[in-house]
């Protein structure tokens, strides 16, 4: 099973606080409580990623619905693998990747999202970028809680 990178807390986290904003700024909606208490931890002890299936489970669900907020395949319809290529010029994704998106767990989807959006060499991101209207969604490398 694949790890819930630290930056995806902090998305899921802020998301939480624009949809439930604090009434005395210094209370927080029971999502954002549970989401903080992971992402304290993984500060504490360095980890980069938590473990999806010993994450608490209402910081799972608070991050499952984060995650639905966001942006499910990083496909343009432009699909290289489809010619043979490993690697999608289009979107970024491996062949594997491509074929196999529809069984990949959310936190499957939200690293190869993370790593296309890290390289950043895909077309989506330059030559393509406006046939991804929600390219300023996708995951950033860089977030704060």
């Amino acid at each position: 099973m694949a790890g819930i990178h630290i930056t995806d807390i902090e998305s899921a986290i802020n998301w939480w606080r624009e949809r439930s904003p604090s009434p005395d700024g210094v209370t927080a909606c029971k999502e954002v409580l549970a989401l903080a208490e992971v992402y304290a931890l993984m500060v504490y002890y360095h980890e980069l990623e938590c473990d999806e299936d010993s994450m608490p489970a209402k910081a799972h669900e608070a991050w499952l619905a984060w995650y639905a907020s966001t942006p499910d395949a990083p496909c343009i319809a432009i699909c290289s693998t489809s010619q043979g290529d490993d690697v999608c010029k289009g979107c970024g994704r491996t062949f594997d990747e491509v074929q196999n998106w529809t069984v990949m767990t959310p936190s499957e989807k939200r690293q190869t999202w993370r790593r296309i959006t890290f390289e950043g060499t895909a077309w989506r991101f330059n030559r393509y970028s406006e046939r991804a209207p929600d390219a300023q969604a996708a995951p950033t490398t860089e977030g704060a809680a």
